[in-house]
């Protein structure tokens, strides 16, 4: 069997939490994968009532095995449909920024000195 052709099981916790995710907002979502660093994959859940939810694995072909063990969930890109559905949760910005959404005072711009 080549690198090609190998079959890849979905992680078990992975799809049982999105089970239960999409369970609880809707019924259906679509997945919309993302490459990351070094092979891994970021797989975000853009549920029916538009809360994102997402979980990283290891590959690409993991990631299409968590998509094919949950019937209810789509494969598609970031494209007008599904953003215009996405409300992320409030302060998920700040979340997402990490340490620069606390700064109070942020260091004077390189081009006005």
């Amino acid at each position: 069997m080549s690198a090609d052709t190998q079959v890849v099981a979905a992680p078990a916790d992975i799809v049982k939490s999105f089970r239960s995710f999409v369970a609880a907002h809707g019924g259906s979502a679509k997945a919309v994968l993302q490459p990351v660093a070094r092979g891994a994959v970021r797989i975000t859940l853009v549920a029916e009532d538009g809360v994102l939810g997402d979980r990283v694995v290891r590959d690409l072909a993991t990631a299409h095995a968590v998509v094919q063990a949950l019937p209810d969930v789509t494969v598609s890109e970031w494209d007008r449909e599904v953003t215009s559905i996405a409300t992320p949760q409030q302060g998920h910005w700040k979340k997402m920024a990490g340490w620069v959404a606390n700064q109070t005072r942020f260091p004077r711009a390189r081009n006005e000195r």
